[in-house]
């Protein structure tokens, strides 16, 4: 028993599985696998109960000779010797008998029956298969008389209760299809109600499943692989056992899906006996996820552990081990307490010459022993034991990834609390933690690093920038396209190890040919997405706007010429101000000629009067008063329109005098078309086939570079060697407007393109994962970080293309009409009609007898001594009058102008 364990052959496949017992009365249907159980058959054939220690003896069923059954019976020796050593005084003693069942179900149900009728066996550990506890027990269920003697204990966790664990991976990373890997036995299906159940809690769709055979050949192994790449879900929970892992994984690695992009989730049945994989075992599921059995730490573990060492140095310790010990400890425990009284089994007449099973008796010890094992609670090795209904409950799992030569924790499920990077995180501040990275460790995922092509141009360093650190030698790597690809990584559900190699004096087409060729494993670079491209690899959804501009010069329209003063109105609107001026002077010469003396005289004078009034009010206050209402009410109406219209004028005049009005020069491709204009495009076979489709020839079409080569093409004239418009990618767009706004303009997008998009193979798993992070990306503020940063305005006098399309109105410069003052020049007119009708009322009122227009022009033009105003005047004239004579008098002095009041 102390030699070293043998290594596990490919024939024992079955020997890593771990049985499931119920009672007799349970369905097997209701059974669990790939676990290590603990079943108590409690028989009674026992002797009578003596003053010393009594011997009780146990029966081992097991597969003598697998490295999981060597260990599990030294830990079971272990077990006994210690407990024993350490409670001398007990009562009984438990005697081991052990029975080789050979990995096969009818020896296992044999060797069982043999313990218990020939060894005299009281009780029994094992098997430690599912198949074979499940083969016993529907023996005794077939049976013509009930064996109601068995009862059945849990010494391991129930594998269902890992699919809450596993749930709660897929949920954190947002996986929405996931497909079972199992094995088709009773272990492999046993699993698969629960993970069923618990996937569609979270709306995680299950589009089909894999199960592998036990007996699976390596070619069988590989065409359900097959299968599984060419089908488009790359999430798999694989529930099988680790023999027939260590080939499932050497055939995936084989044919290419342990590479990055694929995730694996393993139960328990794999991770748990990681450690005695061999490093090539281990090499096949490098970068795995794994839910793995929880040991808490504890000095009775630490110290069993160095006694292990010290005893069995070249032997390896799992946990199965450490329940196979925990669970003997309860058995001695709970005989002790039960004792060896009534150790009694009563056989009816008809069990009495039935063979095997069907001869059993009914024990009168067994419910006792029930209760006294169902009360068993102490802190073992393997944490705390204790059974509840007849199982060890687990509270907390240990979240794993396979990496280097073993499984690196990378946090832990907790049943309260679901994921957490360590035990010890409050509950406060679990409702806080948003991603994976909150709550796990930095995972390290299945494949070798990516690498990455990257197109050193310099003609658009805005996208990608290729250094070189005049220090340390290193290639320095920048450019919107490279932060946004690292921005999707970070988004990404995982993490992805890539490198970049700069990739000189390539066109984009054979560049991108690199991806199909197998030279790089993706491209990160101004890559269009095109319907040819598209046949050799797949892209990314596009990380930039889509389409391609047609970027033409612009011209001003206005012309600086020594007329522009007049341009600010419309003649129409010149016409009316004009007249209306001329209306305004009559109309006010009218109501204040008979009242105001300032509008009386020689008649040249009252016609520069009325001229100097009415036009000098639009730059100052004018020296004529006027006195009547109606006139003032006139004269404040004109005020207003006159007002705004100077004002409106000297605005106009100012936006024309100092602002360009630049305008296309084409405004479409068939212009250019239409007189055969040379056009530039840049060096992309796409534009250029799309461009000769259209009806360009080759002699019309010019390739330019760089943002400068351009501009230089655009300057020229077409006869001198230069070109009429260009075109160019939106992408490119916005950055060549954004430094030569003033002088070009994109007035339409003729062809239709889905913009910049990241490269990888065909059939590569990283496509869907990186699109789903570009919307991630697209919907955060990182995106517009990034633009600001990569793609602001070398002219700041320059707006964004994209933002503000039309920086330069293409909409000829708007004159000043009528229509835009006609409710002001409406209104003058109102009062203007209004005051005059009223005016020629009271005069014709007043001259009832005049029929002759000749006289009543004639009494018009004398003063109207009955208005009120002539009548205040001689009123202030004659106070004057008398005050200018008493101070003449007084002073002796004679002015003569004071008697023309």
């Amino acid at each position: 028993m102390t030699s070293p364990l043998p290594k596990v052959s490919k024939s024992q496949s079955a020997t890593k599985e771990h049985t499931k017992f119920h009672s007799s009365s349970a369905s097997s249907d209701n059974l669990d696998v790939n676990l290590l159980f603990l079943v108590i058959v409690l028989l009674v054939h026992v002797g009578e109960g003596q003053n010393a220690a009594t011997d009780v003896k146990v029966g081992i069923v097991n597969d003598v000779g697998t490295a999981y059954s060597n260990m599990t019976l030294l830990c079971i020796n272990m077990s006994l010797s210690e407990f024993y050593s350490s409670n001398p005084e007990t009562r009984t003693r438990l005697v081991t008998t052990l029975v080789d069942s050979q990995n096969d179900v009818v020896i296992a149900a044999a060797a069982a029956l043999d313990l218990i009728t020939n060894k005299e066996v009281k009780a029994i550990l094992g098997p430690w298969t599912s198949m074979q506890a499940q083969f016993m027990i529907e023996i005794g269920q077939k049976s013509q008389i009930p064996i109601v003697s068995q009862y059945f204990f849990r010494a391991t966790y129930d594998d269902s209760s890992q699919v809450h664990a596993v749930k709660a991976i897929i949920k954190l990373f947002g996986w929405r299809e996931v497909v079972p890997v199992y094995v088709d036995n009773t272990f492999g299906e046993g699993i698969m109600p629960h993970l069923t159940d618990a996937l569609q809690e979270i709306n995680v769709r299950i589009p089909y499943r894999t199960v592998i055979s036990p007996n699976a050949t390596d070619d069988e192994i590989s065409v359900e692989l097959l299968r599984m790449m060419t089908l488009p879900t790359r999430v798999f929970v694989v529930h099988i056992i680790e023999v027939l892992a260590s080939r499932f994984f050497a055939k995936a690695k084989e044919i290419g899906m342990m590479k990055q992009g694929y995730v694996w989730i393993l139960t328990n049945s794999i991770t748990d006996g990681l450690n005695l994989m061999n490093e090539t075992e281990l090499d096949t599921i490098q970068g795995v996820l794994g839910v793995k059995t929880y040991v808490p730490r504890s000095e009775e573990l630490e110290a069993f552990k160095s006694r292990w060492k010290n005893r069995f140095p070249l032997s390896d310790l799992s946990v199965y081990g450490l329940w196979a010990y925990d669970a003997t400890t309860a058995l001695a425990m709970a005989i002790e307490e039960a004792g060896t009284s009534n150790l009694t089994f009563v056989k009816t007449d008809a069990m009495r010459n039935m063979p095997g099973f069907q001869g059993l008796g009914v024990s009168q010890y067994g419910p006792k022993l029930l209760q006294t094992l169902s009360g068993v609670r102490f802190k073992g090795l393997a944490g705390d034991f204790r059974f509840t209904n007849r199982e060890l409950q687990p509270l907390v799992f240990e979240i794993v990834n396979v990496n280097g030569h073993g499984g690196r924790t990378i946090g832990y499920w907790q049943k309260e609390h679901g994921l957490l990077k360590n035990l010890d995180q409050i509950k406060a501040t679990t409702t806080t933690l948003s991603t994976w990275k909150d709550r796990l460790r930095p995972i390290i995922w299945p494949g070798d690093t990516t690498f990455i092509g990257v197109r050193t141009d310099d003609d658009f360093p805005q996208f990608v920038k290729v250094t070189t650190d005049p220090i340390t030698n290193s290639t320095i790597f920048s450019g919107f396209c490279i932060d946004y690809f690292e921005a999707v990584i970070q988004a990404m559900p995982y993490d992805v190890s890539y490198d970049f190699f700069p990739v000189e004096d390539m066109d984009y087409e054979t560049f991108v040919y690199q991806v199909y060729l197998g030279k790089y494993d993706a491209v990160v670079a101004d890559a269009t997405i095109s319907a040819n491209r598209s046949k050799y690899v797949e892209f990314s959804l596009p990380y930039t706007p889509s389409g391609v501009g047609l970027v033409v010069p612009v011209k001003d329209n206005v012309k600086r010429s020594s007329t522009i003063f007049l341009m600010p109105l419309t003649w129409g609107l010149c016409l009316l101000s004009l007249l209306s001026f001329f209306i305004i002077a009559i109309v006010v010469w009218v109501l204040e000629h008979r009242v105001n003396p300032d509008f009386d005289g020689p008649g040249k004078y009252q016609i520069s009067t009325i001229l100097w009034f009415s036009f000098s009010i639009m730059v100052f206050a004018p020296r004529e008063r006027v006195l009547s209402f109606w006139a003032r009410l006139v004269v404040i109406v004109w005020y207003f329109l006159v007002l705004v219209l100077t004002q409106s004028y000297t605005a106009s005049l100012a936006s024309l005098l100092t602002s360009q009005q630049l305008h296309p020069t084409v405004t479409n491709i068939n212009t250019l078309l239409e007189k055969g204009q040379r056009v530039g495009h840049q060096s992309s076979s796409f534009i250029l086939k799309r461009l000769r489709e259209s009806g360009f020839s080759d002699a019309n079409l010019v390739t330019y570079g760089s943002l400068e080569h351009c501009d230089e093409l655009l300057s020229k004239e077409p006869a001198r060697g230069g070109i009429s418009a260009v075109f160019m990618e939106v992408p490119y767009v916005r950055v060549f407007l954004g430094q030569y706004c003033n002088k070009y303009k994109m007035v339409q997008t003729p062809f239709k393109v889905d913009g910049l998009g990241f490269v990888f193979p065909i059939g590569s798993p990283l496509v869907a994962d990186v699109s789903r992070a570009i919307l991630k990306v697209e919907e955060s503020n990182k995106a517009n970080q990034l633009e600001s940063a990569w793609f602001k305005k070398i002219d700041e006098s320059c707006p964004d293309p994209l933002t503000s399309p039309d920086p330069n109105p293409s909409e000829s410069f708007r004159k000043l009409g009528i229509d835009s003052f006609w409710v002001l020049f409406v209104t003058a007119a109102i009062v203007c009609v209004t005051a005059l009708g009223k005016c020629m009322f009271h005069f014709l009122k007043e001259n009832p007898d005049e029929r002759n227009l000749q006289g009543l022009w004639g009494r018009f033009l004398q003063p109207d001594r009955n208005s009120y105003i002539n009548q205040v005047k001689t009123c202030q004239c004659s106070m004057k009058k008398q005050t200018m004579a008493f101070k003449v008098s007084t002073f002796s002095f004679n002015f003569p102008f004071f008697n023309s009041c």
